[in-house]
């Protein structure tokens, strides 16, 4: 995919107010700048792929967001080593620093997100987000695969309490979970915890990590 020429005419918009939540929203505020966030937070991603995994958005549109997010410093554009000819968006430490934002939105937005509907497009790893403060109760560090029958996306999770994910799966995960996504959503929601859907047979957890144990809601080994 070509880069995305810069209009002439293309300024930024801004609420205009001092104030630190309109400036925010002046960088992060319009139409699917979040939620391509929310793509680069599992690594980066080639124009085509993100283009990919955010159905109803338009090529212009997409362009258009990406060239925003380098000038306001949240991506950057990189070739990718030879011999591969591609470009890749990920996120600058500014942009990887709105986990937090999505993580309490998503919380926010938990209880509307009933059974999915007729038009929605659904993710393996949108469900990531949601799902990581389950994860982090486990009160252990390491990464876990999480297998939903629409894909696969894994979460790790630091011993100094930083969190991160990616979609596709580990190369070595310490835990392999396998749900559906009612049940994730579940979980990420609040209405179901690990320990009650791996007793309610809802949810596998195969590993004998310390991490896996803790998932199962097993008390840790000595």
């Amino acid at each position: 995919m070509p880069r995305p020429t810069t209009r002439s005419a293309d300024r930024r918009r801004s609420y205009d107010q001092y104030c630190a939540a309109a400036r925010a929203l002046d960088a992060v505020g319009d139409r699917w700048t979040l939620l391509i966030v929310r793509e680069l937070l599992a690594g980066p991603r080639r124009y085509t792929d993100l283009h990919a995994d955010l159905p109803g958005v338009s090529t212009d549109m997409l362009a258009s967001r990406l060239r925003d997010m380098e000038r306001d410093g949240l991506a950057t554009r990189r070739r990718l080593p030879p011999p591969s000819p591609a470009y890749v968006y990920e996120l600058t430490d500014r942009g990887r620093a709105l986990l937090p934002v999505l993580r309490a939105l998503a919380r926010w937005g938990a209880p509307a997100l009933d059974a999915p509907r007729p038009t929605d497009a659904v993710r393996a790893h949108w469900f990531a987000v949601p799902l990581l403060g389950a994860l982090e109760a486990a009160g252990e560090p390491g990464t876990a695969d999480v297998r939903l029958d629409e894909g696969v996306f894994h979460v790790r999770l630091g011993a100094d309490g930083g969190v991160a994910y990616g979609d596709g799966p580990a190369d070595a995960p310490d835990a392999r979970l396998r749900m559906d996504a009612a049940t994730c959503a579940a979980v990420g929601g609040g209405e179901l915890t690990l320990a009650e859907g791996v007793k309610a047979g809802r949810i596998e957890v195969a590993g004998e990590s310390p991490l896996a144990a803790a998932l199962r809601g097993e008390t840790a080994r000595g």
